[in-house]
Parts: structure tokens; sequence; C-alpha cells
């Protein structure tokens, strides 16, 4: 049970890192342009580093189980279909999400969710 805890704990700040580094350093420009011509404002608030917060260890639980049952592969895979293409898609569908955006996000989530897989299945799988 401490080995679970421990991965899933370590994986969440990574993709919390992960997530934080790419919206903040990488691509806060492309957002804030992009609510600036939806005439919203793009805006860093501590309610909404605690909600990515919470969704990084969700999706790190999420990829704790994955590996429990499948491939490395199939769990970088179905993890990164389930939780990143979804949250586009409805992103997108809201009208807030600048397709621009997918030559970055693709390659950099693909990678968030592969070292978090390293990292989980590492910690699990020590011997």
């Amino acid at each position: 049970m401490k080995k679970v805890f421990l991965s899933v704990i370590l994986g969440g700040i990574w993709i919390t890192i992960s997530e934080f580094v790419r919206n903040e350093f990488l691509l806060k420009n492309y957002w804030v342009n992009h609510y600036n011509s939806l005439g919203l404002s793009f805006e860093t608030l501590p309610i909404n580093g605690a909600l990515w917060m919470a969704w990084s260890f969700i999706l790190a639980y999420v990829i704790y189980k994955l590996l429990q049952k499948f491939s490395f592969k199939e769990t970088i895979f179905l993890s990164w279909l389930a939780v990143f293409i979804t949250m586009w898609i409805s992103l997108y569908n809201l009208q807030v999400f600048p397709l621009i955006m997918l030559c970055f996000a693709i390659p950099l989530s693909l990678l968030e969710v592969s070292v978090a897989a390293i990292i989980i299945r590492k910690v699990n799988y020590k011997k």
C-alpha cells in the first residue's frame, strides 16, 4: 500500500510540474491571446492550480490502475486517449481550445504520460 501511495504521489507531482511548465511557461501566450480573442481573460488563480493538481493525481492513479491490467505501451495510449483527447475535444467544443496548440500539446502530453508511467512502474516494481 505504501508503494502504491508513493508511486501515485510521485507520478502526480511529475504531471503537475509538467502541466505547469507547459501551460505557464511554454504556451501561456497562446492561451492569453486566444482567450483575449474570445473576449475572456486567461487567469492563473490558486483554485485553478488546486484543480489541476487534483486532476494530476487522478491521472496518476488511472495510470497506476491501467499498469496492473495492460502493457506499458497500452497504458500510455489508453490513459492519454481517455484523458487528453477527451479533454481537448471538450475544450474545443466549448470554443476555448486553440487547435494550434496541438502541435505542442500532443508530443508533450505523450511525454508527460510516459514519464508518469515510468515513475509509477519503477516505484511499484522495485526489487
